[in-house]
């Protein structure tokens, strides 16, 4: 073998032992009759001196070695003195005198530097470009690894529940819904194509169908769809689906994996069980269906202190039948005019008038335009409903519910992250259920909040063709400090109400034959009730090590524009590879 350790295993028990060594190197120091080198791998790093009286042409070797050569190194493990011990290093309390040096391959200067802090300061497309120098980095590698422990944990935990794990197609049929499909064309059947999956929902709800009873799947997914932070055109998902269920054995499934997940990742366990919200107190109350619950400034109803109110602007919108609403974002009485203009200005972005505020004084009094509008009960009302303190800032907003929730939603995650709670390693879980199964689209469309196979809620059925906006699904999701990390359903298991379902969408039937004639087909054979989840491995690999995006716990990722850089993909391809797929491009060459 070429080495006998990695550079993260010696340790002062070795001590005597002659091994060899292969890595990078990371240091070399010259001092003076000494060369020091820090050879590093994965695992670690170790020491190597190198002194002339040991060996002249070891030591010669050792000086033209440059970082980022590849080497392996053969010495004696030995002690550091004791004033040379480095407490930061897993060997920090041993060395190897060098005997020999072994050039294996020499490297040009990197584009970057390889350490973290270093590479902090460098532009993203930079080290995307060159995604395997970058990988080198110890934080990048930590990443990797710590992913890799959270896949074998969940993999171990379905196991013992008893799960299959069974791949699904990747070249499927495109059966477009929310995200844009990525088309593959068929060589062999002239102007047909395939499509990636955007997830194997189909699949493994016929799954189910065939008596598998219960499926897990680590599944690569495709949308091409606009990228964030925490988007990719290809991303990976825990995918789950069981037979004979009910929402709560999902909860229960998912919060023992999530257990086992953060015992894998060093964090601490969540809640058990994890907290429930449904998703109309989750709109009411934080403005959003991913509340992040690491701390509170709830939105509060102001409603009924209104009505009625010398304060016109907000009285005549509870006459309109509005909702006039606030938050307390306690101690920042003393954010600079400048944040409260920005947040004024989001403010009629969003449809507003403008932000109605109070800044509560050290001296207990309040300061704000509206004051003099507000008489002594009302004010006595505010001050008891929002606990209002000396230090505080009230921040208003008076519309139609839907409007409100999601801007007062998003001032609160301003506050929070001014107030600084958004810091820290604070993980903060909950479920939110009772989704609607509707809501409009951008064209004022009936269109399924998840997906069309989710089940109405059995209270709601009634109600699904007179008024459809007020029937509750059978849905769930998981979310993690503001961040949904999957989500779910029941599904429909009856082929009836399957077709009402497609019909209700709007579909004409010979479209919900030609796109999912199959599943229909397949329902009708004896469907067991079913359900499942899908959880983002990367947003939640993301969230265990503290990264900033997911493409920092992606091996290689694309950019948000699609791009991998380092591969130059996608690219053209030659004119001829077009022809034998029948495909002329509109683009010009």
């Amino acid at each position: 073998m070429m080495r006998t350790h990695t550079c993260g295993d010696l340790r002062i028990g070795d001590a005597g032992r002659r091994v060899a060594l292969c890595g990078w190197v990371d240091t070399v120091r010259d001092h003076g009759g000494l060369v020091f080198i820090d050879l590093r791998d994965r695992y670690g790093i170790t020491q190597v001196v190198y002194d002339p009286r040991d060996s002249q042409s070891a030591w010669e070797q050792a000086q033209r070695a440059r970082p980022e050569y590849v080497v392996r190194v053969e010495g004696v493990v030995e002690p550091r003195p004791a004033d040379m011990v480095n407490p930061n290093l897993a060997t920090g309390a041993i060395e190897v005198r060098g005997s020999a040096i072994q050039l294996l391959n020499r490297s040009r200067t990197p584009p970057f530097p390889l350490d973290d802090a270093g590479a902090a300061r460098v532009a993203e497309d930079l080290r995307l470009t060159h995604r395997h120098l970058d990988l080198r980095r110890p934080r990048m590698q930590a990443n990797l690894a710590q992913r890799h422990a959270i896949v074998m944990a969940a993999r171990r935990y379905f196991d013992r529940l008893g799960f299959l794990e069974i791949e699904t197609p990747i070249l499927t049929k495109s059966t477009p819904e929310g995200a844009r499909d990525y088309l593959v064309p068929s060589r062999v059947n002239p102007g047909m194509f395939y499509a990636l999956p955007q997830a194997p929902q189909q699949y493994k709800q016929l799954l189910m169908m065939a008596g598998m009873d219960r499926y897990m799947q680590i599944a690569r997914c495709f949308r091409d769809e606009d990228l964030r932070a925490d988007r990719q055109p290809e991303f990976t998902q825990i995918d789950i689906e069981m037979s004979f269920i009910e929402p709560e054995d999902i909860y229960t499934l998912v919060d023992g994996l999530l257990a086992d997940v953060c015992r894998a990742a060093g964090r601490p366990e969540p809640p058990s069980p994890i907290p429930r919200m449904p998703y109309a107190e989750a709109m009411s109350r934080y403005g959003s269906d991913k509340p992040d619950l690491r701390f509170g400034l709830a939105i509060t109803d102001l409603t009924d202190i209104f009505r009625g109110s010398s304060f016109k602007l907000f009285a005549q919108a509870v006459e309109r039948g509005h909702v006039v609403k606030a938050i307390n974002a306690t101690g920042l009485a003393e954010v600079p005019l400048r944040v409260t203009d920005e947040w004024t200005e989001l403010a009629k972005q969003s449809g507003f008038g403008g932000l109605a505020h109070i800044r509560v004084q050290p001296d207990g009094s309040w300061k704000s335009p509206i004051v003099k509008f507000l008489s002594e009960g009302e004010k006595a009302e505010l001050a008891s409903r929002l606990d209002i303190r000396a230090g505080d800032l009230v921040l208003f907003a008076a519309d139609e519910a839907d409007k409100v929730h999601p801007f007062l939603g998003r001032l609160r995650l301003m506050c929070g992250e001014l107030a600084g709670a958004l810091a820290g390693d604070a993980m903060a879980f909950v479920w939110i259920t009772e989704f609607p199964l509707f809501e409009r689209g951008e064209d004022n469309r009936l269109q399924a909040m998840h997906h069309p196979f989710t089940a109405p809620h059995p209270e709601d059925l009634d109600r699904l063709d007179s008024d459809p906006l007020s029937v509750r699904a059978l849905a769930y999701d998981i979310v993690l400090n503001g961040v949904e990390l999957g989500g779910g359903s029941i599904r429909i298991h009856d082929p009836e109400l399957q077709q009402r379902m497609f019909r209700r969408l709007g579909l004409p039937d010979e479209e919900i034959a030609d796109r999912f004639g199959h599943l229909i087909q397949a329902l009708g054979y004896g469907a067991p009730p079913h359900g499942g989840i899908a959880l983002g491995l990367d947003r939640l690999v993301m969230l265990m090590v503290g990264a900033a995006s997911i493409r920092d716990v992606i091996a290689f990722p694309k950019t948000q524009k699609a791009v991998d850089l380092m591969m130059n993909a996608p690219s053209r391809v030659d004119p001829r590879q077009l022809r034998e797929v029948h495909i002329r491009t509109l683009v010009e060459e």
